[in-house]
């Protein structure tokens, strides 16, 4: 049984897919009081292990024990867009009860609805205040929400409910600065026992401890994410030395094992001289060989044994250093001319009065920044050419791809292989497996199912299939392209993107990574699109 300071115990934890992948084996964790970061590569298994401790997947072995109740916001959320607000937050029932009784219905079915919970109306209002909700009112529907403001409501229906146990799965996605913000405050005030999966750098200021899952196991680090940082670079370093240290080490073993072979060959071959000189009996001969080869094997046996040992040491000194993949790709057929326009927008205007005017030419690099709602989304769309614009015009002279927030491009009948042979038709299987191999599919992870792909990987995949389309791509919009990813995967996203040579424009929250981008202009979209400083 879980001790009284456990609240989420994980034993012996198996779980496979259907398809027979399995995500973790034997696994074990132990979860206490106060907020936890986890964190690890895409594909590692963090979103699986969320969703097997709220239940909503069964374990294939082991346990997963959670003491007292659990509230779990999920990445990738959808709101039913009929529901009323208070029916999302989940206290309709009480309200009308609520009302009922104001109104003079005494019926106990409505004293049973409200409970304890007079205060219902209020505590909820609250709630979507302090999450910067104010503008939604409790009658009204959730169908015009945009993507941040759905996964803060969802979240202040989890703090309505006061769980005790409260899992976060890549919280901050599609927030806005201002709403990070409100989420930061919300996290930094939590009390009880939080686990959240996260890549966020700043969300992860305020935990207390950080949970590495790497290679189906859990290695713990106290203290926030910049401790975290800190403790992994000295060991990194350190893993580093040894590893110099376990190299050296090898080639001595081997450099020592061969002057000792050529020593005691040359000391054989010495002696047999000699003794064919001193015209000694051949038994003696003999017994005089057998002892040099006795000998030579005794040292030999010592050297090999050396070197083996020292490689054994060089390989668990590789395994210490972290070394996780890079994309590497060569675009030139993205490249831009300095002074050619890639898009113009001419008195563009948008749904809620939202107007854009935009000269871009060459190989710019745009940062789309603006509060949830602004309509960020709905311009990169219009420039894709998926909706129209209410007035004014949209030029693009260049071929572009769109990489939406839902990733909702591949097929998920079809193989990673195959999702890109869709956008580049005429490209051989060859060059295919061979473009892909650089985005971290090599050999039969080209023909993972696109179902099965983790957000990391699923990520990957699609801007795989964008940039090796056919045409290429010279302009290339990009909306919330982290969410999802891992710390490493945001790493390899950067590396990717400085090969790209086409123009760009990114909208993202995340300002660490934007400013990794080498941007060239900061736009914000307020009711019109307006250049500001950089942030």
């Amino acid at each position: 049984m879980a001790q009284p300071s456990t609240s989420v115990l994980c034993t012996d934890l198996g779980f496979e897919w259907p398809d027979g992948r399995t995500v973790l084996n034997g696994f074990q964790l132990a979860v206490g009081p106060g907020r936890t970061g986890l964190i690890g590569l895409n594909g590692a298994g963090k979103s699986t292990l969320l969703r097997l401790v709220a239940g909503e997947l069964t374990p294939t072995a082991g346990s997963v024990k959670v003491a007292g109740e659990l509230g779990h916001l999920p990445q990738g959320l959808t709101l039913d867009t009929s529901l009323r607000v208070d029916e999302a937050l989940g206290v309709r029932a009480a309200r009308e009860a609520l009302h009922a009784i104001e109104s003079g219905d005494t019926a106990q079915e409505h004293f049973d609805a409200v409970g304890d919970d007079w205060d219902v109306e209020e505590r909820a209002r609250a709630t979507l205040d302090r999450l910067g909700l104010q503008r939604l009112g409790l009658d009204r529907t959730t169908g015009e929400l945009s993507g941040g403001e759905a996964v803060l409501l969802r979240l202040a229906a989890l703090l309505l409910r006061r769980p005790d146990v409260l899992l976060l799965d890549e919280p901050t996605n599609n927030l806005d600065r201002a709403a990070r913000e409100r989420l930061y405050e919300t996290v930094a005030g939590w009390s009880g026992v939080m686990l959240i999966v996260s890549h966020d750098r700043e969300l992860l200021q305020h935990v207390d401890q950080i949970a590495d899952l790497r290679d189906g196991q859990v290695t713990w680090y106290g203290g926030n994410f910049a401790a975290y940082e800190q403790t992994l670079a000295a060991q990194q370093e350190t893993a580093e030395r040894l590893l110099r240290n376990a190299e050296a080490d090898v080639q001595r073993q081997k450099r020592d094992l061969v002057e000792a072979r050529t020593r005691l060959e040359r000391s054989a071959s010495y002696g047999k001289q000699r003794s064919i000189t001193r015209n000694d009996p051949h038994i003696f001969r003999g017994k005089l060989k057998r002892q040099g080869q006795e000998t030579a094997g005794r040292l030999q046996g010592m050297h090999t044994e050396r070197l083996k040992e020292a490689k054994q040491r060089l390989t668990a000194a590789e395994e210490a250093v972290r070394d996780d993949a890079e994309i590497r790709i060569d675009l030139p057929r993205t490249a831009v001319p300095a002074g050619r326009t890639v898009l113009t927008l001419q008195k563009v205007r948008l749904p809620y009065g939202t107007t854009a005017d935009l000269d871009l030419r060459g190989a710019e690099r745009v940062a789309l920044v603006g509060r949830n709602g602004s309509g960020k989304t709905t311009l990169l769309r219009t420039i894709a050419g998926e909706l129209s614009p209410l007035e004014g015009e949209v030029t693009t002279p260049v071929p572009l791809r769109y990489l939406p927030q839902r990733l909702d491009l591949l097929d998920d009948g079809l193989t990673v292989a195959g999702n890109v042979k869709r956008f580049a038709p005429n490209a051989g299987d060859n060059a295919i497996r061979a473009r892909l191999a650089r985005f971290l599919f090599r050999g039969g992870r080209a023909d993972q199912p696109a179902a099965t792909l983790s957000g990391g990987e699923r990520f990957r995949a699609t801007l795989a299939a964008l940039l090796l389309a056919d045409p290429p791509p010279q302009l290339l919009l990009l909306d919330e392209p982290t969410n999802n990813l891992d710390l490493a995967s945001v790493r390899q996203l950067t590396q990717a993107l400085a090969a790209y040579q086409g123009a760009l424009i990114v909208v993202s929250h995340d300002l660490p990574f934007l400013r990794g981008l080498g941007l060239t202009r900061w736009l914000e979209l307020d009711g019109e699109l307006r250049v500001v400083e950089p942030r």
